[in-house]
C-alpha cells in the first residue's frame, strides 16, 4: 500500500491581500490613524486659568513675610455646590528660592495655608477654617472655625493675607536674591468623588491664582 505525506503549502501575505483588497486597504486605513494618533502630543492634564497677584515682601529678624489681597472670584459653579452644602477646600503654597546661576533653583522654604469654606443652610450662615495643617472633612484643624453671616464676609478673610512668614531667618543668607512664589487654587481632591470626576477638565470649576517676586535677603533691626 502506497503512504504518502501531505504537503501544506504557506500562504502569501502577498496573496492574502490580492484576495482580500477590502482588508488590504483597512489594513492601510489603519496604520495611518496610527501614525497620526502617535505623532500627536497627549494630553497630561486639563488646562487651568491662572490670575496674577500683586505680592508685598517685608524682612524682619524673624524671617520673611508676605502680604497680599487674592483677587478671588467664585466661579458660578463653585458657588451652587457651596449653596447646596458642599463644603470646598482651597490652598495657599508659598515657596521661596534660591537663585543659582550654575544650577536650578534651590526652594530653601515651603509653607502651605489650608482653608475649608462650608455653608450651613439651617442657619444660613458660612463658616471658615483656616489651618497651617490639612483639615479633613469634619472641619477639623489647628484653628477652630469662624461664622460669618455672608459668602462675602468669609470670602473677604480668605482674601487678605497680611504678615504671612513663609520663611525663617536661619534658612536665608544675607545678601542672597530669592525668588518668592504664591500658589492659591481649589483643592479637587477633597471635593466628593461624584463631584471629582465631573469637574476633571471643565473650565466651570477652574480656579487657580498665583504670583511671584524678587527678593535680596537684607533682614530689618
Amino acid at each position: 500500500m502506497d503512504s504518502f505525506t501531505p504537503c501544506y503549502k504557506k500562504p502569501q501575505l502577498k496573496n492574502v491581500f490580492a484576495h482580500y483588497p477590502v482588508s488590504r486597504w483597512g489594513w492601510c486605513l489603519l496604520w495611518a490613524w496610527l501614525c497620526c494618533v502617535l505623532s500627536s502630543p497627549l494630553p497630561l492634564r486639563a488646562e487651568v486659568a491662572t490670575e496674577p497677584l500683586e505680592l508685598r515682601l517685608h524682612s524682619s529678624a524673624e524671617g520673611l513675610h508676605l502680604s497680599t489681597v487674592l483677587a478671588l472670584e467664585l466661579p458660578v459653579a463653585v458657588e451652587d455646590a457651596l449653596h447646596q452644602g458642599i463644603p470646598l477646600f482651597f490652598v495657599a503654597e508659598a515657596q521661596v528660592l534660591r537663585e543659582r546661576w550654575y544650577w536650578s533653583a534651590q526652594t530653601v522654604a515651603q509653607t502651605m495655608r489650608y482653608m475649608r469654606l462650608s455653608y450651613q443652610p439651617l442657619t444660613r450662615r458660612w463658616r471658615l477654617a483656616i489651618s497651617p495643617s490639612p483639615i479633613d472633612h469634619s472641619g477639623l484643624g489647628v484653628v477652630p472655625g469662624q461664622n460669618y453671616d455672608s459668602l462675602e464676609d468669609a470670602l473677604a478673610v480668605m482674601k487678605r493675607m497680611a504678615q504671612w512668614k513663609i520663611a525663617d531667618a536661619p534658612a536665608l543668607e544675607l545678601g542672597a536674591h530669592y525668588n518668592v512664589q504664591l500658589r492659591f487654587r481649589l483643592d479637587s481632591a477633597q471635593l466628593p468623588r461624584t463631584l471629582q470626576v465631573g469637574v476633571f477638565g471643565r473650565s466651570s470649576w477652574s480656579l487657580a491664582l498665583q504670583g511671584s517676586q524678587r527678593v535680596r535677603w537684607e533682614p530689618a533691626p
